[in-house]
């Protein structure tokens, strides 16, 4: 089943969502399918005749698809384009993205869409938002680095850098206090490299260059989605956005635009989620109190210099400190 009726919905709009479940297309998966074939043999390709397109040309596909493999990634933790988690898994371990195994953003991401704990400063594993003993323990540089984070140009320098720091920091921590499964996680994705950059050798395509010029800009790709999706509320539903992007973005991020739609509906395939918010706009907006977004150069314009405020969590300055239930969308 790609999808579940959400309990937010009217019967009809319930019974609207589980026909597009039935459809052939969203039984079939036939867009996902055809994306995976799309992703991997173009990556390949790309590297392969990189010298017959060009350096600029070649670099500039290399950052479509890994960043489109990334936007791949997410539906496959999601369970797409099969029933099977591990199955879907193998179409999403091969490392063109070089710095996050697949193993961590599912279990990061799952983690995240428990719907009680978004935002949640140190709960909620994608929240940009900080406690209050946090924040009041930084000093005057770190506020700064914070604030110029939460700008759209910060967010697109910065957090490459906050990623790449991760990924040493976890292998570092992995391995130090032996811990089974991240050790076993690491050292299939650094084995998994070896095909990977041994493809970039083999057709002189430099691997320092690949890191900076492809992956860099990559995960600055990837932080465009990312910059406003979640603001603190006081209603779990009115903490996502809907994001009325472009038809580049939203192909690029595989509709993840619609986000408020995703986290209502994580079962519902990437090709799914317009249909599905186009036949129920007005209710969306009313559950997220119209957080709405008219496209990321909006974003972008509003916020060049002025940054976005993500300090303390006024609803949970103390981060989760009363029990929840369990409320996680599969």
């Amino acid at each position: 089943m790609s999808g579940r009726a959400s309990v937010y919905l009217n019967e009809q709009q319930r019974e609207s969502v589980q026909a597009l479940n039935r459809s052939w297309l969203w039984r079939t998966e036939l867009p996902t399918w055809l994306l995976i074939i799309t992703i991997y043999s173009g990556w390949f390709a790309t590297v392969a005749y990189w010298q017959s397109l060009g350096r600029l040309p070649a670099t500039l596909l290399l950052i479509w698809f890994s960043t489109w493999y990334m936007s791949l990634q997410h539906e496959l933790l999601h369970g797409h384009p099969t029933r099977f988690p591990r199955l879907n898994q193998l179409f999403g371990l091969l490392p063109f993205s070089i710095w996050y195994p697949y193993g961590t953003y599912r279990d990061l991401h799952l983690k995240h869409h428990f719907d009680e704990d978004l935002t949640v400063p140190e709960t909620d594993p994608e929240s940009y938002y900080f406690t209050e003993r946090r924040w009041h323990h930084f000093n005057g540089l770190q506020r700064q680095l914070v604030r110029l984070r939460n700008t759209f140009p910060g967010r697109l320098l910065l957090t490459p850098l906050l990623t790449m720091r991760f990924t040493f920091v976890n292998i570092w921590q992995s391995f130090r206090y032996r811990r089974p499964a991240s050790m076993a996680m690491w050292s299939v994705h650094l084995l998994l490299l070896i095909p990977v950059l041994g493809w970039l050798v083999k057709h002189d395509f430099g691997v320092i260059y690949y890191l900076l010029a492809v992956t860099w800009p990559m995960l600055a790709m990837t932080k465009v989605r990312s910059f406003f999706e979640h603001r603190a509320a006081e209603d779990p539903e009115a903490r996502t956005v809907i994001n009325e992007a472009g038809w580049f973005w939203r192909l690029l991020f595989l509709n993840l635009n619609y986000h408020s739609v995703h986290h209502d509906l994580p079962r519902v395939p990437w090709y799914g989620l317009p249909q599905v918010y186009r036949a129920n706009k007005a209710e969306y907006l009313a559950r997220n109190q119209g957080f709405l977004v008219n496209g990321y150069g909006e974003l972008m314009r509003e916020h060049l210099i002025k940054p976005i405020k993500v300090e303390i969590n006024t609803y949970f300055p103390h981060g989760r400190v009363e029990p929840r239930e369990e409320t996680q969308k599969e």
